[in-house]
Order: C-alpha cells, then sequence, then structure tokens
C-alpha cells in the first residue's frame, strides 16, 4: 500500500502530553451533561471576541486617532496572526487526536486527515485578540483574556486539540498580534487622521474634540 507523503511526515504529539489530553477528556466522558454546550461554546465563543472588538472600536470614536487605529488595527493582528498559525499548522503536520489516540473519549468529530492540531485556530484567535486588546483597553483585553482561558479549554475538553496545541498557539499569536498592532499604530495613524475628516467620519469619531487618551 502507497503511503501519502502528507501521512509520512506527520508528526504524533501524544506522546507530549497525552496523558493529560486524556484526563480532560475522561472528565468530559463523565460530564456528559456539559459535552453539547461546551461543543456549541467551544465555536460560537468566537464571536464573544469579535464582540470585544466591536466594543473596542465603539469606545474608540471617543478617544482620538492613535486609540482608533489601533481598534481598526485589532482585527488585522487576530487575522496575521491566525495565517502564521496557519503555516506553522502545515510545518509541523501534527495529526489529530481523534486519530492518534483514536480510544480517548471525543466530544468533536474527527476532521480531515489534512486538518492538522498544532497549533489550535480558535486558541490562535482568542489570544491574538487578547494581545491586540491590550494596546486599546486593558478591561476589555482582561475580559477577553478570560473568555480566551475557556477557548483553550474547551479545544481540549472537546478533544480536538492537545493541552501544547492551546500552548502553542498562545506563544504565536500573542507576539505575532502585538506586533502587528504596534507596526499598524505607528504606520497608519496618519491615515486614520486622513479618514476621520472625510466621508467614513461617523465611523471613526464621536465628535471633533475627541482627545487622544491612553489604554484603559
Amino acid at each position: 500500500m502507497i503511503v501519502p507523503a502528507t501521512a509520512q511526515l506527520a508528526f504524533d504529539g501524544s506522546g507530549i502530553d497525552g496523558s493529560l489530553f486524556t484526563s480532560v477528556t475522561d472528565f468530559a466522558r463523565d460530564t456528559k451533561w456539559l459535552n453539547t454546550p461546551l461543543e456549541l461554546g467551544t465555536n460560537l465563543g468566537l464571536g464573544v471576541f469579535a464582540v470585544l472588538m466591536a466594543a473596542g472600536w465603539w469606545s474608540a470614536r471617543r478617544r482620538g486617532t492613535e486609540a482608533m487605529t489601533v481598534a481598526l488595527a485589532a482585527p488585522v493582528a487576530v487575522v496575521t496572526a491566525f495565517a502564521v498559525a496557519e503555516v506553522v499548522k502545515k510545518l509541523v503536520a501534527e495529526v489529530r487526536p481523534c486519530r492518534s489516540m483514536p480510544h480517548a473519549y471525543l466530544v468533536d468529530a474527527c476532521p480531515a486527515r489534512s486538518d492538522y492540531a498544532f497549533p489550535s485556530g480558535h486558541a490562535t484567535v482568542a489570544a491574538a485578540t487578547v494581545a491586540a486588546l491590550f494596546l486599546l483597553d486593558r478591561r476589555l483585553s482582561a475580559i477577553a483574556a478570560v473568555f480566551a482561558l475557556v477557548e483553550g479549554f474547551t479545544r481540549v475538553y472537546v478533544g480536538a486539540h492537545y493541552p501544547h496545541d492551546v500552548l502553542g498557539s498562545v506563544l504565536i499569536a500573542l507576539p505575532v498580534a502585538l506586533l502587528t498592532s504596534l507596526a499598524l499604530r505607528r504606520w497608519a495613524t496618519p491615515l486614520v487622521g486622513a479618514l476621520s475628516r472625510g466621508t467614513l467620519r461617523p465611523l471613526l469619531t464621536a465628535g471633533a474634540g475627541a482627545a487622544a487618551q491612553p489604554a484603559r
């Protein structure tokens, strides 16, 4: 039988923290009443991060051009971090736990073989949102951090990722999102300022007297 090259190169991460993974999935087996809510929540929870970024944009309308630039940079930073994570995912090619540990209790359906495990895309979005909002509003960033912890746990709970997949996502997303936001704050502020004086003014500022304010 000819084995596809992708299967030959696939990395089995069960030897890293497979025992911790099964401890969490065993907990999922013992709390079946939580399975459906957390399976739904692990995907719908991504909407929370979109709402938090929208809240940051709304607040930035009253805080000046630089704050608005950071607010607009947030989704760009998240997408950038996700793109980097996807590249890493293809390079590492770690098979999903459902394939390397098929006897574990799994809530989530097993994805295609080409959908690798490391790093977690969901956890990447969550951690990147935390970093992007940190430069804009520390309170929103703290709220995002709480939801990011929940998101990371649910990815393991449903059996979609190993714990190290989630940790790897954080280590990738935080610096990428933070550096992207810093770069855009530096280079895009003049552009946002110019747009604020044009037809997009209602979306970018709440009034002519808005003064620049630091991250809160």
